[in-house]
């Protein structure tokens, strides 16, 4: 049985899944967007899969009649899409989203235009960006690690 770990940047909610992991999708309607606070939402069912909170607990705003909205009220990483047919976990906020890759895209009526050429956007990784922006070499991250921890936040030095 596979095992999926995940949470939100801050490490105050943590979550697991096991289980077979297959409906992965992004969502362009606007809803999603303002959700996301993004162009669009990139979800991951759970429903079939063994889910549970591991750590501390999402706060929720419902979003439409039929739909709440997991976040961490701490650090405001959105987390969940929760709908009667089932609950969607923000895929970003797996410990590793390349393991879902999106297999369907919802709410097209909303999509931006200038989504599908976003890959032919020129592109520089951080570290080559120091000299415009030299604070990045002194960069401390606070994100919690991609992996589960007996306690956060860990002691900082």
């Amino acid at each position: 049985m596979t095992v999926y770990t995940g949470g939100c940047q801050c490490g105050a909610i943590r979550f697991r899944v096991e289980g077979e992991l297959s409906h992965s999708s992004i969502c362009h309607c606007r809803m999603c967007q303002k959700a996301f606070g993004g162009y669009y939402a990139p979800l991951v069912s759970v429903r079939g899969a063994d889910f549970e909170w591991t750590r501390g607990e999402r706060k929720t705003f419902r979003s439409s009649n039929f739909v709440d909205r997991g976040f961490c009220g701490d650090c405001g990483t959105p987390l969940t899409y929760e709908a009667p047919d089932g609950i969607a976990i923000a895929a970003g906020a797996f410990d590793d989203p390349a393991l879902l890759p999106p297999t369907i895209q919802y709410g097209i009526e909303g999509k931006l235009p200038f989504t599908d050429k976003l890959h032919e956007l020129p592109g520089t990784r951080t570290e080559d960006d120091v000299e415009t922006a030299p604070f990045i070499s002194e960069i401390v991250s606070y994100q919690h690690p991609d992996h589960d921890t007996t306690e956060w936040p860990e002691e900082r030095k």
